[in-house]
């Protein structure tokens, strides 16, 4: 007789045998969420807003990682406006020659997504982002963030 308890595991079936596969890589290509697991993990209570304020408080505070997180901040203020130009202008190309409302919301989508990645690249290029590591910034100020708010600071 065969054992039936071995049949019912995941990692037997065809499905969790395939994620088993695939699991190392995938996580390969995402391990950069690893710097945010702890702020992104489900709790009882989430991390609070934050303003500008304080986003400049800890520019000010920190001189190594302040700066970064600046230069990252204004990368993703130009990529915001690239997405606009890019939506505006591609949707109202659309409408000029096709006059199709169909048409157009997809080249407002498109056109979002094209200026998006056209503004952030120039924007890196501009301010020199593949030199800095704006992740760590990221992370630092998520960690004075949390430490602030829960009064360890």
């Amino acid at each position: 007789m065969a054992d039936s308890s071995s049949s019912s595991s995941s990692s037997s079936s065809f499905f969790g045998g395939h994620w088993e596969g695939w699991k190392e890589f995938w996580s390969e290509r995402f391990s950069f969420l690893d710097n945010y697991q702890k702020f992104i993990q489900v709790k009882d209570k989430s991390i609070p807003c934050w303003s500008q304020s304080d986003v400049d408080a800890f520019i000010a505070l920190d001189p190594v990682h302040g700066p970064t997180l600046k230069a990252a901040r204004e990368a993703a203020k130009i990529a915001a406006m690239g997405s606009a130009i890019g939506a505006i202008s591609s949707a109202g190309a659309a409408w000029k020659y096709s006059k199709s409302p169909h048409g157009a919301l997809l080249s407002l989508g498109a056109g979002a997504v094209f200026g998006w990645t056209f503004g952030q690249e120039a924007a890196s290029h501009w301010l020199q982002l593949y030199r800095l590591d704006t992740m760590t910034a990221q992370v630092k100020f998520l960690d004075w963030w949390v430490n602030k708010t829960e009064g360890r600071l």
